[in-house]
């Protein structure tokens, strides 16, 4: 099955891509696009299905390069040397580097690319909330603009991630938000009882406008809502699955 890759016309004309489940090696639970080395799928079907991704992005496959995942603020900078940075543990990557297909994976949280394609810099992020809260996207912008972009003229992107109807939290993980800043009480509707329904992604615009990202967008596709497209993490937890597929985003100059 051919791969399933949705592009957004802001980062043209860069080579990126969202890319779906579709198109994949993996069977059962992980049907499709697994990306994840971190998933229980074998690390052989995993390599096959990144390979394919690597061939889209016209990269080599040890060039398709990641981090360790571990919803924080740290961002990498990847060099012409990428040995070991799949072993790092942060959430964002950077580079000005031509040939190098940065990526992140996701499965509910927001796979966010970026770049200012003038100053031939581009960024990925994995951001949840925890990692959005904390800065990771600011943090990027910051690591952008010390390999020369100008945030001012630099495009970010939000793909699929899930959205406020299907992401539903405790009064707890309001507190949280509000502790921080009572403003965000604006990404928070009602739901049943005394749970609330979160806006991830409109956080995720939110807080990249704020920080001067000269143009931000999201994709609308949301992970929990689209089985037939993409993993989600929650959706797995809800059927009582042992675990879940990762979908992986990636963008190259």
């Amino acid at each position: 099955m051919t791969l399933e890759i949705l592009t957004s016309d802001s980062l043209s004309p860069l080579r990126h891509g969202f890319f779906t489940r579709r198109g994949g090696a993996s069977s059962g639970i992980y049907r499709g696009l697994n990306c994840g080395g971190g998933s229980g799928d074998q690390s052989e079907i995993v390599a096959i299905n990144r390979s394919r991704v690597a061939k889209a992005m016209e990269v080599a496959p040890q060039a398709l390069v990641g981090v360790h995942q571990v919803h924080s603020a740290e961002v990498v900078q990847v060099g012409a040397s990428d040995d070991g940075t799949d072993r790092e543990r942060a959430d964002a990557l950077v580079t000005n580097r031509a040939g190098i297909a940065l990526s992140v994976l996701s499965a509910d949280c927001m796979p966010v690319l970026l770049a200012d394609a003038d100053a031939g810099v581009i960024g990925a992020v994995h951001a949840g909330w925890r990692g959005a809260l904390d800065g990771v996207l600011e943090a990027t912008l910051d690591a952008m603009e010390g390999l020369g972009a100008d945030r001012a003229e630099t495009t970010a992107v939000i793909g699929p991630c899930i959205s406020q109807r299907a992401y539903e939290v405790g009064p707890e993980f309001l507190d949280t938000f509000l502790a921080e800043d009572p403003g965000y009480q604006w990404f928070f509707a009602n739901g049943e009882g005394d749970r609330y329904l979160f806006d991830l992604p409109g956080f995720g615009l939110h807080r990249l406008r704020e920080a001067g990202v000269g143009h931000a967008e999201w994709t609308r596709h949301c992970t929990y809502a689209q089985p037939e497209q993409f993993y989600s993490y929650r959706r797995a937890v809800h059927a009582g699955e042992d675990d879940y597929g990762r979908l992986i985003s990636a963008i190259r100059l």
